[in-house]
């Protein structure tokens, strides 16, 4: 069957899954860090270790649990020993502040890259995400990254939960596994060795790059991507694909107004179908609440089955005929709003004045849950019963918990002051101070 793996992998350990998604191979990219810290100040050298790339992650992955902005875990009222004990607040912020991905001084004055800050952050882990095994159902969809600072980036969509952001384009399983993603930056020139479908369908034909060609994978999207060229070249890729679609973009093809369904009545639907070269174009209309057109290259309106509807009139479910090609887009449509709903249940909330840091750490967020939506898969195969499979909030506990524990992150250290410049007295002359040691 097309999208299982011939090796099921094993994970034993969050940590394990985590390192998977996110390896270490980063550490190489943040140590640009350094290189950035030394431009803005060469007397504060930034020294950013492996050590301390771990001791941030810790802070990460405990925020994401606990609803604090970053100085309360050190707060004296509020404060939580795993994220204190393992690095000092100030040194916190300045690795915070000097984070940073790439050489700004490499940057071409021409055809400046609008994610050249990140670039090689967004590399890495679409590499990463690429290498993971597909199911055989995926989804194209469009993913919002909160954020109302300035950059020419942000968008506005009204019909979103959060609409002031960041918008990325995303490819991903009907579980919600992510398996690759582009940010929007604003006109795209299409690769050459890619066929050019309109704007928005270039896009689900760069997110399908790693989809394997003539196994039968589907892919599902919205009607801002769908056109009949792009069901065209996906089919002739040999990727089935299935899409909701605007009466403008089916020339030649007069479905029912809605009217005339209306008065049909709730479950009536009209199916046309047109052969163009070697592939069959399915288009259906159907009238529910409201009518609907579906595009698809594989899949028409038969089988019909029935689907429980609530009747506000008669007060009770009723059931309402409902076509193949609806029953299978409803289906399996929602990976990107599954994978974002889970995001947003432990967002991360550390502010910052610069652009890119917000979606670094939406990038965070996603390999957690990503991370987690693996071990849900694995568990369901070894077949694993779901109430002792670990949720989400103890997932993240448990990588927290392994990163502190995976070296030794604080050292004591006694420090004697002398008395004469101090003032003090002979029984306050020694003290003992958690200091941070340093790289």
């Amino acid at each position: 069957m097309a999208g299982q793996s011939s090796k099921i992998r094993s994970y034993q350990f969050p940590l394990q899954i985590l390192q998977d998604v996110f390896s270490e191979d980063i550490l190489e990219v943040v140590l640009k860090s350094n290189l950035y810290a030394i431009q803005c100040d060469t007397n504060k050298p930034l020294n950013l270790t492996k050590k301390n790339w771990n001791n941030l992650w810790v802070q990460q992955y405990t925020c994401h649990c606990l609803d604090y902005q970053a100085p309360m875990f050190w707060n004296q009222a509020t404060r939580v020993s795993q994220v204190a004990d393992t690095m000092a607040l100030n040194r916190w912020e300045f690795i915070k502040k000097s984070l940073h991905f790439n050489n700004n001084e490499v940057r071409q004055r021409e055809n400046i890259d609008p994610l050249h800050k990140i670039r090689p952050l967004v590399t890495h882990l679409t590499s990463k995400l690429q290498t993971i095994p597909m199911s055989e159902k995926l989804a194209v969809d469009e993913q919002m990254v909160p954020f109302k600072g300035r950059n020419r980036l942000k968008q506005y969509l009204p019909a979103k939960p959060k609409k002031w952001g960041y918008k990325i384009f995303i490819l991903a399983g009907s579980d919600g596994v992510p398996h690759n993603f582009e940010i929007y930056t604003g006109r795209v020139v299409q690769p050459p060795e890619l066929p050019d479908v309109g704007a928005s369908g270039n896009v689900v034909l760069r997110l399908a790059q790693p989809i394997p060609r003539q196994q039968n994978y589907k892919v599902f999207f919205d009607n801002w991507f769908t056109s009949v060229p792009l069901i065209l070249t996906l089919a002739q890729q040999g990727i089935h694909c299935t899409g909701t679609v605007r009466s403008n973009r089916l020339p030649g093809v007069n479905l029912m107004c809605d009217v005339e369904l209306k008065r049909t009545g709730r479950g009536s639907f009209e199916q046309k179908m047109a052969m163009v070269g070697e592939t069959t174009l399915h288009a259906v209309k159907w009238y529910d609440n409201r009518s609907v057109s579906l595009l698809s290259n594989y899949i028409g309106a038969h089988p019909v089955t029935d689907v429980d509807r609530w009747d506000g009139k008669q007060k009770k479910i009723i059931k309402v005929p409902c076509p193949a090609v609806v029953r299978e887009y409803n289906k399996n449509m929602g990976g990107v709003d599954l994978l974002d709903s889970l995001i947003a249940l432990y967002r991360n909330k550390i502010r910052s004045k610069k652009w890119y840091h917000r979606l670094m750490f939406h990038f965070i967020d996603m390999t957690i849950v990503t991370a987690w939506l693996l071990y849900k898969r694995d568990c369901s195969s070894t077949g694993m019963r779901k109430e002792e499979q670990m949720r989400l909030y103890t997932f993240k506990s448990y990588i927290a918990e392994s990163l502190c524990k995976s070296g030794k992150n604080l050292e004591r250290r006694e420090v004697v002051p002398v008395p004469q410049l101090l003032g003090e007295s002979e029984e306050k002359e020694k003290r003992t101070y958690y200091t941070y040691p340093g790289p």
